[in-house]
């Protein structure tokens, strides 16, 4: 299932998408905007797959906008005028849909979301930096990250790897459809929960606390 919002500033727009979304099983409506700032509280809580982007908007351009979004959400861009298919894609958008859209058409680009995720999350891996030395992690090895003063400590089943760096400046270069912020101390891998018990998240024979802060976006996300 791949969370979607709609950000366009056209109501009969919006409710032509959302009629659309409502027919694939794949796709779930986490939101839809008149105001594409509107957008932003719902951007950062992570966990969008896929957002709909109208350009032509009288607050912002779309293509503007796009360039504040996670680079691990995808954007289908949607707009009334041709001569912006470029711009679009040179912002690493999916697809480009031009009003009027059908069914058809919309379908055909929403099922670009599905092939290019073809690399199991196993063969990814993230570089860490740790001193001198370079270290790839995959990123399936990894359970959770955790903060020790300045540094983030990575935990793998073989190893902890420390890097001079926050957790605060590690969110915003992660996939949030893999790691979540859980406690101002720890980030952990979604993958690797496997329950609640009580304020603590189980992840296998580890315990992590969970803080009142992030409680129920952690119960919305891991076990909704």
């Amino acid at each position: 299932m791949h969370k979607c919002i709609i950000i366009d500033d056209e109501e009969l727009a919006r409710g032509l998408l959302q009629s659309y979304v409502a027919k694939l099983d794949f796709l779930e409506l986490a939101g839809s905007f008149e105001n594409p700032l509107d957008a932003l509280e719902c951007l950062k809580k992570g966990g969008i797959k896929l957002v709909f982007l109208d350009i032509q908007m009288p607050e912002i351009k779309g293509t503007d906008f796009a360039k504040l979004i996670p680079a691990s959400t995808k954007i289908i861009f949607t707009t009334a005028y041709s001569e912006y298919a470029l711009e679009g894609f040179e912002l690493s958008a999916i697809d480009y849909l031009l009003k009027p859209i059908t069914f058809q058409r919309f379908l055909k680009a929403v099922q670009k979301i599905q092939t290019e995720e073809v690399t199991p999350s196993a063969e990814k891996t993230i570089t860490v930096k740790s001193g001198y030395d370079l270290f790839k992690l995959k990123v399936d090895e990894i359970s959770h990250i955790e903060s020790d003063s300045e540094y983030a400590i990575f935990h793998t089943p073989t190893r902890k790897v420390m890097s001079l760096q926050s957790l605060k400046s590690l969110e915003k270069t992660l996939d949030s459809g893999i790691f979540i912020r859980v406690h101002r101390s720890y980030i952990v891998n979604r993958n690797k929960v496997t329950g609640l018990k009580g304020r603590d998240l189980s992840l296998g024979t580890i315990q992590i606390p969970v803080s009142d802060s992030y409680y129920e976006l952690v119960k919305k996300e891991l076990f909704s």
